[in-house]
């Protein structure tokens, strides 16, 4: 359960990387960027809620156009301090690759060439003037446990529970909920029933949103205090 495959991909109209494994893009086929600020960052309320020392965990690291469009938005913010950014990947993709993934968004590729050089090196923790990040490698529902941190915002991105449901089961996100700070939030692309209950089920709050691009619905919640 907790072995590192590394990602196995195919490439979409040449610019959009689908895993083999799971026969699922690792972004929209639309626009990923726009995606990513309409489901992770506005779905967390972000960047409204950054505040010195903001705590983002993630379920799927891919290309890391999440991370660096979190970064992104961190610096128009002008929040002091660096990001903190904790995601959890089974199968890291290439340096190569995911360069020419982020290459179709000019916006965060400016970002990333730091972040992919430590990547080609091996490094899984990456620390710039503004960032502090570290991905733990491995199946999520063996590393995620042993975690020592809480997050104040989820980026809930693994591929379609229909095609990858150990992701999405009930006792991960029962520890995605041990590992939020109360009030905390998370956000997630799709608003399947058994996801929306998996969280309520570990204390979230769940509401369902309008999606983006061609989805109808995506899924917020808050973890309540006592949570």
């Amino acid at each position: 359960m907790g072995g590192n495959r590394q990602a196995g991909i195919e490439w979409r109209d040449g610019r959009v990387p689908v895993s083999r494994r799971f026969d699922d893009p690792y972004f929209s086929t639309r626009d990923g960027l726009a995606e990513t600020r309409h489901v992770f960052l506005a779905g967390n309320g972000l960047p409204g809620r950054f505040a010195p020392g903001f705590h983002i965990a993630e379920l799927g690291f891919g290309t890391g156009l999440n991370m660096l469009a979190a970064l992104l938005a961190w610096r128009r913010a002008g929040i002091s301090g660096p990001l903190r950014f904790t995601s959890f990947e089974a199968s890291p993709m290439p340096a190569g690759d995911m360069a020419r993934a982020l290459s179709a968004f000019p916006e965060v590729a400016a970002l990333a060439p730091p972040v992919i050089a430590e990547w080609q090196t091996g490094a899984r923790r990456i620390e710039t003037a503004d960032l502090r990040a570290e991905i733990i490698i491995g199946d999520a529902r063996a590393t995620l446990p042993h975690w020592a941190g809480r997050a104040d915002a989820w980026f809930l991105d693994g591929f379609a529970p229909a095609k990858n449901p150990e992701l999405w089961g009930e006792d991960l996100m029962r520890a995605v909920a041990r590992h939020t700070r109360p009030g905390g939030t998370c956000a997630t692309y799709t608003a399947a029933g058994s996801v929306r209950r998996a969280l309520a089920g570990a204390g979230f709050t769940v509401a369902r949103r309008p999606g983006f691009g061609g989805k109808r619905h995506m899924t917020t919640a808050v973890l309540g205090a006592g949570g």
